[in-house]
């Protein structure tokens, strides 16, 4: 039986053990408070002014011109497909690695491929896909010269449309592994055994159990690829310069370039771009939750 002094020792014991909690959570506060919160307030602030600080709804309005429109169009485009391709193709390593009966050594690998990938991103890999598969790239004139086949003549660019997505997809396939690897191990043995012992074939586990299964990671998973294509800057601005009209290279002109300079509308792009990105992650974040559900 705890003594009357064990009782008035615990509730400070708890009041110490809570203060060290929000110490150890304190960084994280304060990152996000900085670097998070508010910059977004002050986007939102400064997307309301112009540029001797009075209320305006100008720069909303300036958000329909037909060029910032296009920008919007292309990078929702370039976003959309990134994800999509690289869902699937994630989705699928993430199947042989962990379901294919691959030698063991290739999940670790794979997994850790992966970590560093979807984490490179920039200037570098700006860089790597033109030396790659630039007009003089490596794989361009080893095309040419051993199979004849010239990339640009047919059409292909890596400063359009397909070149930029093709390069975003050096880093969303391996985010995709990662975002979907504890879904694909949640499959259990014993479902594709239990419809195997029911008469059922391969493709009825897949269409009736695996992916009803795994479609909300899917889901989510795309979702957080496409944020994390729309708002990616530094590889689309070292990659194509201006030469692609996409609203994250449009948003650095306006508030740091020497012609399109107008930071106030540069506020509203990016205003605008949160809210995209804001609402891709918390879809997202809602569908991951169901997802955990569906598992327990």
């Amino acid at each position: 039986m705890p003594t009357p002094s064990s009782r008035t020792a615990s509730p400070p014991s708890a009041a110490r053990a809570s203060l060290l909690s929000w110490l150890g959570v304190a960084p994280f506060l304060i990152f996000a408070l900085l670097f998070l919160i508010l910059p977004t307030g002050m986007l939102m602030v400064g997307a309301f002014q112009d540029a001797q600080g009075h209320f305006t709804l100008n720069n909303i309005v300036r958000l329909f011109d037909d060029n910032i429109l296009g920008a919007y169009k292309i990078s929702l485009q370039i976003s959309a497909a990134s994800a999509i391709l690289g869902t699937l193709l994630g989705l699928l390593l993430a199947l042989a690695a962990i379901r294919g009966g691959l030698p063991a050594w290739i999940r670790p690998t794979l997994t850790t491929f992966s970590g560093v990938a979807s984490n490179f991103a920039g200037i570098p890999l700006a860089f790597a896909f033109l030396s790659t598969l630039g007009r003089m790239g490596l794989v361009t004139m080893l095309l040419r010269k051993y199979l004849d086949v010239d990339l640009y003549a047919g059409g292909f660019s890596i400063l359009s449309f397909a070149g930029l997505t093709l390069t975003y997809l050096y880093f969303q396939v391996p985010l995709m592994v990662l975002i979907i690897a504890p879904a694909v191990e949640g499959l259990k043995d014993e479902w594709r055994e239990a419809c195997e012992s029911l008469g059922g074939s391969g493709l009825a586990y897949w269409r009736h159990i695996a992916l009803p299964v795994l479609w909300p990671s899917m889901v989510g998973a795309a979702l957080l690829l496409f944020a994390n294509a729309f708002g990616a800057v530094a590889t689309a601005y070292a990659l194509t310069g201006s030469s692609l009209n996409i609203v994250t290279i449009l948003l650095y002109a306006q508030i740091h370039g020497d012609v399109l300079h107008d930071q106030n509308l540069g506020y509203a792009l990016a205003l605008g771009m949160v809210l995209i990105t804001g609402s891709a992650n918390a879809g997202y974040i809602w569908l991951r939750k169901r997802s955990h559900r569906e598992a327990a």
